[in-house]
């Protein structure tokens, strides 16, 4: 049997074993604080016959951040703080008179600050704090089931 001789750890190694594991924690801490993704084919469970029901995925995930991929569906007006997350490009905005007439592969999304809008064709890859239920805007009168609030946008 070996044994090895136990030194005092020198601030040095104490140092470099910090840096050479400051990475990892790094990315522990990032990765628990990241969104989950879901996708427009999570969103529903079935479509039962008062209408849509909610995914248990989506269900568990109301109230936190989430990201997903789609396409900008072409603004109310150029100032609006919101707009329509399509899973097709659109080039026409889909409104809704009531949540009985919500598509099932929308999404509204509130920005938490303003971006210029992009092409419809683009894919576009949004983060924010998904929002379950009917709602209606009071300043637009849109009706949502489903939102991102606080939310940005990049191209992908």
């Amino acid at each position: 049997m070996m044994t090895v001789a136990k030194r005092p750890l020198s601030r040095r190694l104490f140092l470099s074993g910090m840096a050479a594991a400051a990475p990892s924690l790094l990315t522990f801490k990032v990765a628990a604080a990241a969104a989950s993704t879901l996708s427009f084919d999570d969103l529903y469970g079935k479509i039962t016959p008062l209408g849509l029901e909610f995914s248990d995925k989506t269900k568990a995930l109301n109230g936190k951040s989430v990201t997903m991929r789609g396409f900008m569906a072409p603004p109310l007006k150029a100032e609006a703080a919101f707009f329509v997350l399509t899973e097709i490009p659109m080039s026409l905005c889909p409104f809704c008179s009531s949540d009985a007439d919500w598509p099932d592969n929308i999404v509204v999304v509130y920005l938490s600050t303003r971006q210029t809008f992009t092409q419809p064709n683009q894919t576009i890859e949004v983060t924010g704090r998904l929002e379950t239920g009917s709602w209606t805007d009071p300043e637009t009168g849109f009706v949502s089931l489903l939102r991102l609030r606080d939310a940005r946008y990049s191209a992908v």
